[in-house]
């Protein structure tokens, strides 16, 4: 059988050995599992299962044929089902602690691990009960949409992998679960985020931790940075209601826009991912670093940033490395690109919850592995792993061959600066658009 344990076997670096049989088999007995030895054992099922993925997640009836075996698409859909979701999480969290020590540690900014938190969406088939758990978008007529999950990821900035990640129902805000990923992050490291990630107790709890932030500021949070500036006390009267007045007391001047300032929490802005208990066990005001700069760069929409860091040394973090580092956050939106979009997660296809997220954490174990042959390609040819093509990465999964080398796969052009619309040139067909119920439409036409 042409699968994923060949790839196993042909590398013998820890970083993959969590794909290997013995591994998959330990994760099943783990969970709980229990099998009599068939063709389709659960060892099997899940490897044939990755393949299935890696191959641009094709139809089940494919897989006999891709596979070399013997077995119908419905009695491999069934082995699946048997399949415990928790088998999928064990093997990606084994994964991703095995890269603690080969990959994760070795790839550091100043230092730090950096890892950047960011939401996304994908769709699925549209059912009952993936209507009732996912729900769809508003503007949808019942009948004539399809259920969107939100999906919350964590990816390490250098590697790019995925370290951990949540599905959600689709009106679930960004903050409502990144408490969640807080347990795979260490003291020391440091966490990218959008603005929705930036908030008073979501940078306490991370303080907490011992864990450094760069986040975008809110839209809404007023920043000043006139030295010895007023400020409004939360909670203090008539001071708390200068309207147009920063909600932080001003310490010590940095840069012409850069400064340290105290953050005085509000008493009754109580999250509503939070108790009020939790609340009030916050720390009553935090001291954190405000920086604003400039983009002139041609085609960015934003041409100004406004960032809050617990990197309060500006001795040793200037506001140009900060600053850089925060352009790097727009990768994971190239990351999301790649497995979503080249790997077709954007639409899955599983008809139950546990279905959906099996095959979610299926697309999440091949991505990690695409990535790790992009890493030892970008070792061996002495480049940026930037530079290395994804797509062409997949290609040399799919067509392995023992006397090809990661060495091989495709380097990217450098292109800096460049500057495309975001638009498409070939016309969709024009066809009209759903707005009842596909049964409502076939009545018509009978």
């Amino acid at each position: 059988m042409r699968s994923i344990s060949e790839v196993v076997n042909h590398f013998k670096q820890n970083w993959i050995s969590e794909l290997s049989d013995g591994r998959i088999e330990q994760a099943c007995r783990d969970s709980g599992m229990n099998w009599i030895n068939s063709l389709l054992n659960p060892v099997a099922t899940i490897q044939i299962f990755l393949l299935q993925v890696l191959f641009g997640n094709t139809a089940c009836i494919h897989m006999p044929r891709l596979t070399g075996m013997c077995f119908t698409a419905a009695g491999y859909c069934k082995a699946r089902l048997r399949i415990k979701l928790e088998v999928f999480q064990l093997l990606l969290h084994r994964c991703v602690d095995q890269l603690q020590t080969s990959t994760l540690e070795t790839s550091r900014w100043f230092g730090f691990r950096v890892f950047i938190v960011d939401g996304s969406s994908f769709s699925m088939p549209d059912t009952p009960v993936l209507q009732s758990f996912f729900g769809q978008p508003g503007g949808q007529k019942p009948g004539c949409g399809f259920p969107v999950a939100h999906w919350l990821a964590m990816v390490h900035l250098q590697t790019g992998m995925i370290t951990k990640m949540l599905a959600s129902p689709m009106r679930t805000h960004d903050m409502a679960r990144t408490v969640e990923l807080h347990p795979e992050l260490g003291a020391g490291d440091v966490l990218l985020g959008d603005r929705g990630f930036c908030s008073y107790a979501h940078l306490a709890l991370l303080m907490a931790r011992q864990v450094h932030a760069v986040f975008r500021i809110h839209q809404r949070t007023i920043v000043d940075f006139t030295p010895h500036r007023p400020h409004a006390v939360p909670g203090k009267g008539k001071a708390a209601k200068r309207k147009g007045m920063p909600r932080s007391k001003w310490l010590r001047k940095l840069g012409v826009q850069d400064q340290i300032v105290q953050w005085l929490k509000r008493p009754r802005d109580v999250p509503s991912w939070m108790t009020i208990e939790q609340y009030e066990a916050l720390p009553s005001q935090l001291t954190v670093r405000e920086l604003r700069y400039k983009i002139n760069k041609q085609g960015f929409r934003v041409k100004q940033i406004t960032l809050v860091t617990t990197l309060l040394d500006h001795e040793l973090y200037s506001l140009e490395d900060i600053a850089e580092l925060f352009r790097r956050r727009w990768e994971i939106e190239t990351n999301f690109g790649h497995i979503k979009t080249t790997m077709g997660m954007d639409v899955l296809k599983c008809k139950t919850v546990d279905g959906v997220l099996r095959e979610l954490h299926a697309f999440a174990l091949v991505y990690n592995l695409v990535r790790q042959v992009i890493l030892e390609s970008a070792r061996r040819q002495q480049v940026p792993v930037n530079r290395i093509s994804f797509i062409d990465a997949i290609r040399w999964l799919q067509t392995f061959d023992h006397k090809r080398q990661p060495a091989e796969i495709q380097l990217l052009p450098i292109r800096p600066d460049r500057c495309e619309p975001r638009v498409k040139k070939r016309r969709q067909k024009e066809y009209t658009l759903m707005t009842k119920p596909r049964q409502v439409l076939k009545q018509r036409l009978r």
